[in-house]
């Protein structure tokens, strides 16, 4: 496990239902032991160097959450907790009563800025990376460099065979992050716009899976942004604000690079309830191969 005493954060944006795949699928048992995949996420990070996780969950699911997983990831790796709750706004802004919806996950990550103190790594709460994306992210804000970073997947390696998905297509210059194209209905690496025409897509092409490295200093740059967008969008019941939007407004006006580290490992995740099964079967073959042993 490394260890250079070097202080680095897992943020897990967890507040999210699953509505495609129906239930909190956060929790959902995978592994042998009824392990969700938040606890394979917790291990890689713990192994790459990380030593704090901070879940990003809401109010309401906070002990079905905590007996599920969060007690037992607490024993691996120091826990935190904070809560999105759609009224946790700026000054000067108030939540309109018929909002439903989250504000979406650059405002969760707003919600955790008095918690993350150090360098710090977002994920998704369902998704697998694999242990050599948290090496990668790690070793990259290690060098406490000014810039992000963001680990991305090759499509071939993120898609279903149940069904389309959304994927985050990325254009890299140099290394660098120049653009990222959201595809919202993607299926056997080709897209479609408008349900008629598809589009074909190289199967090595790098798609960004919300995983993500940041200096605290995006907190700044969350809270401008987040302002603007709520004078614009406060009142539109069903608008939200994304973490992508904010890095692509930092890239486009140079105020950050954002560094591309490419993930070949394939990357899982129960997008539909028909993907569990093969999930399963997957992590299960890598404990059988000696991975997670101390899990």
């Amino acid at each position: 496990m490394t260890n250079d005493n070097f202080d680095a954060t897992l943020v897990v944006m967890a507040a999210g239902m699953g509505s495609r795949f129906g239930g909190l699928k956060q929790v959902e048992p995978i592994g042998p032991k009824g392990e969700a995949l938040l606890d394979f996420s917790a291990y890689d990070a713990k192994q790459a160097g990380f030593n704090k996780v901070v879940f990003i969950i809401k109010h309401q699911i906070e002990k079905e959450f905590k007996e599920l997983v969060g007690n037992r990831i607490s024993k691996i790796i120091d826990v935190d907790y904070v809560h999105q709750e759609i009224d946790k706004l700026p000054e000067g802004f108030t939540c309109p009563p018929d909002r439903e919806k989250p504000w979406g996950t650059a405002h969760a990550i707003y919600c955790a800025r008095e918690k993350v103190t150090t360098p710090f790594a977002v994920i998704n709460a369902d998704d697998y990376y694999g242990p050599s994306a948290y090496k990668k992210i790690y070793e990259h804000l290690k060098k406490q460099k000014n810039d992000y970073c963001m680990v991305g997947f090759r499509l071939a390696n993120t898609l279903t065979e149940n069904g389309s998905v959304s994927r985050g297509v990325c254009t890299i210059e140099d290394g660098h992050l120049t653009n990222i194209v959201e595809r919202t209905k993607i299926v056997d690496c080709k897209y479609t716009e408008d349900g008629e025409n598809w589009l074909p897509l190289a199967a090595d092409t790098v798609v960004s899976m919300n995983m993500w490295g940041f200096t605290t200093d995006i907190f700044d740059y969350i809270e401008r942004d987040l302002n603007l967008f709520l004078k614009e969008k406060l009142n539109t019941p069903k608008a939200e604000f994304y973490l992508p939007s904010v890095v692509a407004n930092l890239i486009s006006t140079n105020e950050k690079e954002v560094s591309v580290l490419v993930a070949e490992d394939k990357w899982y995740g129960v997008t539909y309830k028909e993907d569990k099964p093969h999930v399963v079967a997957a992590i299960k073959e890598k404990i059988d191969n000696g991975e997670y042993k101390e899990l």
